[in-house]
């Protein structure tokens, strides 16, 4: 038997259980992980919550939880290339990730993610980097960010956000950032100008820039989006990944699965160059997952959030 949190309905952090379930195996084609860690992202607790988010990804109760883990493969199934017993893997699992082991089919399908982890990049950090990290690269591809833009980005101090005021930072941009007010110093400490969001944000960005914004890309609501209208962006050059598929004012919705092939490539190769710093925020064992969830659903954290089992 191995551990993982299951739910049999839909609701709070409440309905999240760990429990006894059979130990899976590497069938042919795939490769079995033993789980380290597990990076949580809102959209794990939004499908565990909401059966109509659950839907549109085809997620049924009973349902595991979670999507981005690493950790170390420890079977491989006949036919299954690529990776090896030892290996130190990351990657995502839709609705699979928070247990004690994860198989996924190599290739790895359309809802998975399987890669190497670098060496010098702990299992911790590799578990944040699936969901964030595609999702931070897809948004700012989506609206060509170059050197010279000054860029809105809102959400700034969430667990996307860290992944893409840096991302855009190392592009050459001016990066302000929407947040609130407690997180300001920690922007500040990625080299971010911060700005609060909520009513007035247009007139303190003009404060700010007075010479313009000429890119956003909103990672949490509209609020964002909606300003770098009234800013006079151009709607081809905002972004957003949680408007839905009809954002307003014909901005670019996007997602991680419009990222670049080589964006996760490109984010380790600048964690361990030192460029991109990581900020997890806080670790809980697996017994703990509904603490974490609670503290993430918040919307008051800097940074991501790790179970570690």
């Amino acid at each position: 038997m191995s551990r993982a949190v299951i739910y049999e309905a839909f609701g709070g952090p409440e309905v999240l259980e760990v429990r006894e379930v059979p130990e899976p195996h590497a069938g042919p084609g795939e490769v079995r992980v033993r789980v380290a860690a597990a990076g949580l992202n809102p959209m794990d607790w939004i499908l565990a919550s909401l059966p109509e988010a659950a839907e549109q990804f085809g997620v049924t109760v009973p349902s595991g939880f979670g999507h981005d883990f690493a950790g170390v493969v420890d079977e491989v199934g006949v036919g299954a290339t690529g990776f090896a017993v030892g290996d130190r893997v990351y990657g995502g699992a839709l609705s699979r990730a928070v247990a004690d082991f994860v198989v996924v089919k190599v290739p790895a399908e359309a809802s998975e993610v399987l890669s190497h982890t670098p060496e010098g990049i702990s299992d911790e950090v590799a578990s944040t980097l699936p969901v964030a990290g595609l999702t931070a690269a897809a948004a700012l591809s989506a609206i060509d960010l170059r050197s010279g833009d000054t860029v809105l980005i809102g959400g700034a101090a969430g667990g996307v956000g860290v992944f893409a005021v840096q991302l855009a930072k190392l592009v050459g941009a001016r990066v302000i950032g929407t947040a609130s007010e407690s997180t300001f110093e920690f922007l500040r400490q990625l080299g971010i100008e911060p700005v609060a969001y909520g009513a007035g944000l247009a007139d303190r960005v003009r404060t700010l820039a007075p010479d313009g914004v000429t890119a956003a890309t909103d990672l949490f609501g509209t609020e964002t989006a909606e300003t770098a209208l009234a800013l006079g962006v151009p709607p081809e050059r905002i972004s957003t990944i949680a408007a839905g598929p009809n954002p307003p004012g014909g901005v670019r919705a996007t997602g991680g699965s419009e990222a670049g092939p080589d964006a996760l490539a490109r984010i380790t190769d600048a964690i361990l160059a030192g460029k991109i710093t990581v900020p997890i925020a806080a670790t809980f064992p697996i017994e703990q997952t509904h603490d974490a969830v609670t503290l993430q659903a918040g919307r008051h954290v800097h940074g991501k959030i790790v179970i570690t089992l």
